[in-house]
């Protein structure tokens, strides 16, 4: 009865909500995702009803991931999923051909290597170096947002080395080369190639980047620079460069195929999110 469900994947991440409604088929029937502003039930609450109304009432299998999602697995009482199970679930099923997975988050960053049925996780420490929430640091000093930088460095004529481990040290390097006047074209093309940088030296560890390799996560998905900057870096063919569909919901997506079920229908859990005065 659950396999003819349809179900809910819930991706609470460290700043945006994501969910996603598959069918039998594993087809996409509703696919969204928000800012929370540590306003986590409010925003899935939100996120529930967009679903509700464009597809109507229906009982899911919901199933949640996310750094924020166990406290919401434990308030709605559905199943959790570890991120990278959700990770590896989505991609054997939308796009089995990958040998490495790169997904940069809000505050965190994953590589992921496939070998022969075997997968290895590689996920950076406590420090947001090399993250969405680096970029937005970096974005405030060229007085843009993360999109602005994009835009900047889509002109870039030069590459300055800038760290990226730390906030702080990246700001040490970058206020210096705004006041020399250097283009913030270049600084922002410069920003995006610390963060591949970071990624890879912190990641993968002498680990060789081959194959196919798969590019998810907001940052990638909306920073079409910064994917351009892993992509020369790592010196990928274009038949092993792997942007699948809606690479921002790709972990929501991989929950939704998680095996382990519960049935709630989207009125409940709306219930439920809206009816605690306290937020997750």
């Amino acid at each position: 009865v659950y396999e003819k469900m349809k179900r809910l994947g819930i991706d609470i991440g460290s700043t945006t909500v994501k969910v996603a409604v598959i069918d039998e088929q594993h087809n996409i029937l509703f696919s969204d995702y928000q800012r929370h502003f540590a306003k986590i039930q409010e925003t899935l609450s939100s996120l529930l009803k967009k679903a509700k109304d464009q597809i109507g009432e229906m009982t899911f299998a919901p199933t949640v991931t996310g750094s924020g999602g166990l406290s919401i697995s434990s308030y709605l009482d559905i199943p959790f999923c570890q991120e990278v199970v959700c990770v590896s679930s989505a991609l054997q099923d939308y796009a089995p051909q990958t040998d490495v997975a790169i997904e940069l988050g809000g505050e965190d960053a994953k590589m992921t290597f496939f070998d022969n049925g075997t997968q290895e996780l590689r996920m950076n420490g406590t420090c947001a170096g090399g993250t969405g929430a680096f970029i937005d640091q970096m974005a405030a000093l060229l007085k843009v947002d993360a999109n602005g930088v994009n835009e900047l460095a889509k002109n870039y004529e030069k590459l300055y080395p800038i760290a990226s481990r730390c906030g702080v040290f990246a700001k040490t390097d970058v206020q210096p080369l705004l006041n020399e006047g250097v283009r913030r074209e270049d600084i922002a093309a410069s920003i995006f190639q610390a963060v591949v940088n970071q990624t890879i030296a912190g990641l993968a560890s002498g680990r060789k980047i081959k194959g196919n390799v798969a590019f998810l996560g907001g940052p990638l998905f909306f920073m079409s620079e910064l994917r351009k900057r892993f992509i020369e870096t790592l010196d990928l063919k274009e038949e092993n460069i792997i942007f699948p569909e809606n690479p921002q919901l790709f972990v929501a997506m991989g929950a939704a195929l998680y095996e382990e079920t519960s049935k709630k229908t989207a009125t409940d859990l709306i219930h439920s999110l809206e009816n605690d005065d306290s937020d997750s």
